[in-house]
């Protein structure tokens, strides 16, 4: 009796989409942590696993807003941007000698308005959501550039210190507060994409977009919050960013779209939509960070590290889609009839 009941919590967890992917990736986690551990005893050291996770956790983040929008089919290049406008908008305020906390209420909507831009452009205006956030990215970096007159900031001070504690610095319960950041929020992005109605029409949109319409899904709707969840996050990111430096940096959050994908890729989020779980986000950061922190301890020039990710994406890429064209189709989608139904 308890081995059947085994057996069938078992199925039951990999019957959730995306799952398999992520028990493999979890699996070349270890692998690579035990082959980092075995050629530098320094890298599986308690204070370099405290770092790592502090470095692992901004890129939870964007992984968590990038999942959402590739899960609806779309992508987000606007998302390293946005990082960075977010770290300039807040550095250039606070030392304006605005308020440390209204400066962070004024970031995230500045933010967030580009998400919602972003929402609009692919879903009612039909704009490929490349050409879109190719646009709104450049317009984020133009923006990120002049909100200090094309300068870095200055040091944003020590009336920010409790903003820079929380962000960064600070601890609560051993750990970092960035960790505890990335927790919270991917606890509540992955409660919002698993047990709700929007994550239920996520999912049907980057599934079937023509089945959505015939089940009443809003497709602007859904897709605008698709993006405005990537926007938080990227703001989040940028906040962060902003309090380990201590300064705004125009340059902040380059190649932050790349990083976002690859979390979101290598963790089992498909890139044509309607596949994927957070927790694979969460897999494929720490690969990212593993591969990262390993290479540089290995001694491993940054150029390699680069190739390297780059590789793996690009073989993830490669793996979802032969896996994905090569599943046959179900008798109702052959037929043009509606394959699922959505709970109100």
């Amino acid at each position: 009796m308890g081995r059947e009941l085994k057996q069938s919590y078992f199925k039951k967890i990999m019957s959730i989409r995306g799952m398999g992917q992520v028990l493999t990736v979890t699996v070349g986690l270890a692998v690579l942590f035990i082959v980092f551990g075995f050629l530098n005893p320094t890298f599986a050291s308690s204070k370099n696993i405290g770092n790592l996770l502090r470095q692992i956790a901004p890129i939870v983040l964007i992984g968590i807003g990038q999942s959402f929008v590739l899960i609806t089919g779309n992508i987000d290049l606007s998302i390293g941007s946005v990082v960075g406008m977010s770290c300039m908008i807040s550095a250039t305020l606070m030392t304006k000698g605005v308020n440390p906390w209204v400066a962070v209420v004024i970031t995230i909507l500045c933010c967030l308005s580009v998400g919602f831009i972003n929402g609009e452009l692919v879903a009612k205006c039909k704009l490929p959501p490349f050409i879109a956030t190719l646009g709104t990215m450049t317009i984020s970096r133009g923006i990120a550039q002049i909100v200090n007159n094309n300068y870095n900031t200055d040091s944003i001070g020590e009336g920010a210190k409790t903003f820079r504690d929380i962000f960064y610095y600070g601890k609560t319960l051993g750990l970092y507060n960035t960790i505890w950041i990335a927790i919270i929020l991917w606890a509540v992005f992955n409660f919002l994409l698993s047990r709700t109605r929007t994550g239920r029409h996520i999912y049907a949109v980057g599934s079937n977009i023509e089945a959505s319409k015939l089940s009443g899904v809003s497709i602007v709707g859904t897709t605008v919050k698709a993006y405005l969840v990537s926007s938080f996050c990227a703001a989040v990111v940028g906040l962060i960013i902003c309090a380990t430096s201590g300064m705004g940096t125009m340059d902040a959050g380059n190649m932050y779209e790349m990083y976002a994908v690859a979390a979101s890729v290598i963790g089992g989020v498909s890139t044509l939509g309607g596949q994927g779980i957070l927790l694979g986000t969460i897999i494929g950061a720490a690969i990212w960070g593993v591969l990262q922190n390993g290479l540089q301890f290995a001694g491993a020039p940054v150029a390699i590290r680069n190739i390297v990710i780059g590789i793996i994406v690009v073989v993830s890429v490669l793996l979802d889609v032969v896996v994905r064209s090569g599943k046959p189709k179900r008798k109702n989608e052959s037929s043009g009839k509606v394959g699922f139904k959505l709970k109100a």
